[in-house]
């Protein structure tokens, strides 16, 4: 990654673009020779976008996405091939894309085409997964002698049940945008044709919303993942009541009470 003076040091990157439209950030991963494959530089761009937005108090919701053919078609296998256990153990490979679950913004997930692999584990990281008509996942690594390494046998097994998660991981197939919804992986699969409007629309709906309710309502969610039922419900409970400390609560509910739109404070 470089910086560019000359446009007020905005970043300029390698293997990413990114773009700002009113409240809505979107980062979208170009490398469309290599059909997106996830190399170090596709990661630490990724990351460092997200980041940046996610401490901006203008943007209310961040868009991954990639291309038309692939969102990522996987790791980059070529960089990958000849490293050894103490080698990649040592720099803790895929770690930092666990970053991309620690946003308080929310991440929404754009996939058109393969998300293969480590592609479909980084599509897993979104708050909110939404696919293309066109979209095809699947965790391939058997194939390679490997196992996902990104979260996939978790992730994957906690949004489509075991049974379909080890189909999936032990045969090493994919599976198209409709069964992955019919599954529970996909949020919603939008129309091909007007696939990147209608994330869009989506995208300005969640950034409309009270960012103070949005962050807690996100990691509510993360929670029921991590704890046990009573555990789950008495921490949503506590997360309730501390939301009646904030402006927002207040000015959504006089704004429900008067029949007019709310002007959130985010606070």
């Amino acid at each position: 990654m470089t910086t560019n003076p000359e446009a007020d040091n905005k970043p300029t990157y390698e293997a990413i673009l990114t773009s700002v439209d009113g409240d809505v950030a979107t980062i979208t991963i170009n490398r469309p020779k290599a059909l997106n494959a996830l190399n170090s530089t596709v990661m630490e761009e990724v990351i460092t976008a997200a980041e940046g937005y996610d401490r901006d108090p203008a943007i209310g919701a961040i868009v991954l996405t990639g291309g038309e053919k692939a969102f990522a078609a996987g790791a980059d296998i070529k960089q990958m091939k000849d490293e050894t256990y103490p080698e990649i153990a040592a720099k803790r490979m895929f770690l930092e894309w666990e970053r991309l679950a620690e946003l308080r913004t929310p991440l929404i997930t754009a996939v058109s085409g393969y998300a293969l692999g480590g592609g479909c584990e980084v599509a897993m990281l979104g708050d909110i997964l939404l696919a293309s008509e066109t979209a095809v996942f699947g965790q391939p690594e058997i194939n390679l002698g490997i196992i996902p390494g990104m979260g996939g046998t978790q992730r994957l097994t906690r949004a489509v049940g075991k049974y379909k998660a080890m189909d999936l991981i032990l045969t090493g197939r994919n599976m198209d945008a409709e069964e992955a919804e019919r599954s529970g992986l996909v949020s919603r699969v939008l129309p091909a044709e007007n696939f990147a409007e209608e994330v869009a629309k989506i995208a300005r709906t969640v950034a409309g919303k009270s960012q103070v309710a949005t962050a807690a309502a996100s990691a509510m969610v993360d929670a029921a993942y991590e704890t046990t039922l009573r555990q789950g419900v008495r921490t949503e409970r506590e997360t309730f009541w501390s939301l009646f400390a904030t402006q927002d609560q207040k000015e959504g509910m006089d704004a429900f009470a008067n029949k007019r739109k709310p002007e959130w404070q985010n606070r």
